[in-house]
Order: structure tokens, then sequence, then C-alpha cells
């Protein structure tokens, strides 16, 4: 029987390599496999529905849902997860020492919608009090001008958010001062080149992302796996064999991961790194799955609503195919 080819955008993790290798083989699909940064994914795909599978914004697949858009239904694959309290930047100059000192300030973000956004706004409003309609925003593109919206939003009238002049970059102007702070998932070339003047908000990110897993038990998710619902609802059993499948890739290069060392992987503490790891978030700490994420889901959920993003609460049943609740014994 002749498999179904399929195209498939994501960037080139770890955790899918089994899949890429053939180690792992999809039952009755051929992967096309296309490896992008994940801006170009998001943009050719919810722009123009480009590929047949993708990598997708968590958040952008929310805000769209709850705007009854379903061109896609995802799978409870999470392929990009990071903690966010190392995302917050600020000019050294402007005297940001805690998070409660952002308010009345200017921050820029790539996007107000992106998943990384979400949950520091989430964060700052949650554990530190700083409401997002404290905060003056600025959007446009980190190193390149002219970056916009890839899904409409439409901000509660209280949220100030305007674009940054034209053919500037949120870089630059954070390293000048005409920002005050930014907020975004790639660090600004004004911090990696070392510049003096910009600094991280939380300079101990690490003690704080791990007092807040151990707080919370959250390991925020950035994307999830989405199939085009045009090819879905004809074939409705790729959601099933696709769920498996990425979930035996990442058992496997879980497992892989634990036999690699130094002297394999040019890490000089990968062992104690993991092992650390592990005493903080437990052996699974990278899980796929509803229930296993229902927390970090409805987190995210409620984060998109109250921001004013979404436009109703979306529900975790609508958010993934029916398929991937539940499986048989033997």
């Amino acid at each position: 029987m002749r498999k179904l080819n399929l195209s498939f955008a994501c960037a080139p993790y770890d955790r899918i390599v089994p899949l890429l290798t053939g180690e792992v083989q999809v039952e009755g699909i051929e992967l096309v496999y296309i490896p992008l940064d994940v801006e170009e994914i998001f943009w050719r795909q919810i722009r123009h529905e480009e590929f047949d599978i993708s990598e997708m914004s968590f958040s952008s697949y929310i805000i769209a849902r709850s705007q009854g858009d379903e061109r896609f239904i995802a799978i409870p694959v999470f392929t990009s997860r990071c903690f966010r309290h190392s995302a917050i930047y600020v000019n050294a100059e402007c005297g940001i020492q805690h998070p409660r000192d952002l308010k009345g300030k200017i921050v820029g973000v790539p996007e107000y919608q992106l998943t990384a956004i979400v949950w520091v706004r989430g964060i700052l409003q949650h554990d530190y009090g700083v409401h997002p309609s404290e905060i003056k925003w600025r959007y446009g593109g980190l190193e390149q001008p002219g970056r916009e919206e890839k899904v409409k939003i439409s901000l509660p009238p209280e949220i100030e958010y305007q674009p940054i002049p034209e053919g500037r970059t949120l870089s630059e102007m954070l390293e000048k001062g005409e920002i005050d702070a930014l907020i975004s998932p790639r660090a600004p070339s004004c911090f990696t080149r070392g510049s003096g003047k910009v600094k991280r908000l939380f300079e101990n990110y690490r003690e704080q992302e791990e007092e807040y897993f151990k707080r919370t038990g959250i390991f925020p998710i950035m994307h999830t796996i989405v199939i085009k619902n045009s090819v879905y609802s004809r074939h409705p059993w790729i959601a099933g064999s696709l769920y498996k499948a990425f979930l035996l890739a990442k058992e496997i290069w879980a497992r892989n991961l634990r036999k690699l060392n130094a002297l394999y992987v040019m890490l000089p503490w990968l062992d104690d790194e993991l092992r650390r790891t592990i005493e903080i978030m437990g052996p699974d700490y990278w899980p796929y799955g509803i229930e296993e994420n229902r927390k970090v889901i409805e987190t995210l959920c409620e984060y998109c609503y109250e921001q004013g993003l979404a436009k109703r609460k979306v529900s975790i049943d609508e958010l993934f195919a029916p398929e991937t609740r539940d499986f048989f014994k033997i």
C-alpha cells in the first residue's frame, strides 16, 4: 500500500531526529521534511498554509481557534518549551532593577502575541503585580525593520501598543535607551555582542526559573504540531499515527541522551546538567500528551484570554485531535 506523502516543516530539534533518520517510521506516512527557522515556518503556515504538517506557535494557535479559525488541528506534541525569566532585557541606564520598575516604562516586543511574550506578561502580572496596562508597549523587528503580527489581534483599549519608527530595530533602540526594556525569545544582538548598556532583568535567571518550576510545576510550552484540516478531514487516522511516532522519537532520544557523556558531546558538564535537571523536574521532564500538560495548557489559555488576545476562553478539548486523547491497550 502506498504511503501518504506529506510535507513537514519544523526546526531540527534533537527530539525529532529519529523521525528524520528513519529510525522511527510514521505509520502510513512518508514525511517530506523541510527544516526552517520557526519564524519562517509560522509566517508561511499561518499566512499561506504551505505545509501539510508543521510546528506552530502555541499562542498563535490558541488565539486563532478563539477567533473561529479552524484551518489547523493540533496533536499534543510540544517541540519547543522554555523557561522565560531569561527573556527580559533592560537598558542598564534606565534604572530597572526589579520587575515592578517596568511600570510606566517603554517595553519592546517583536510581536505582542508571541507565546514567549504571553508567558512573560502572565508571570509579571501574577508573580510580580505588573499588569500589561501599566507598560507602554512597542513592537517591531528585533534585528530587521518592518516585522508585523502574524495573527490579527485586537487589544483592550487600556493597552498602549504602537510600532517603533520605520527603519528601526528593537535591538538598536534598546542599546540607545530609546526603549527601556525588551522581551524577546531570541537574545538581541546588542546583548550577545556584550554591550555594557544592556543586561538581563533577572541576571540570576536560572535560580528564578528553577524556583518557578518548583512552585508551579509549569515548564512553559512554546510550540505544538499542527495538521492542516483539509488533510486531516480526509485522513483522520494520521493524527494518531503522527502522535505515536513523535512520542517514540522523543523516548528514543531521551534514552540516547542518558547514554551520552562529555566524551561524545562538546559539553564538559553534560552528565551533571542532565542529573541536575532530572532531580528538579523528574525523569520525563519534557512530557507530551494532554493530561501530562493540562495545567500548563490551561494556564496559557487563561493568559491568552485575560491579556485580550483570545476572544474567548478556549478549552483543551477543542485544541487537539480527538484521536490523540486516548489509546488502546492490550
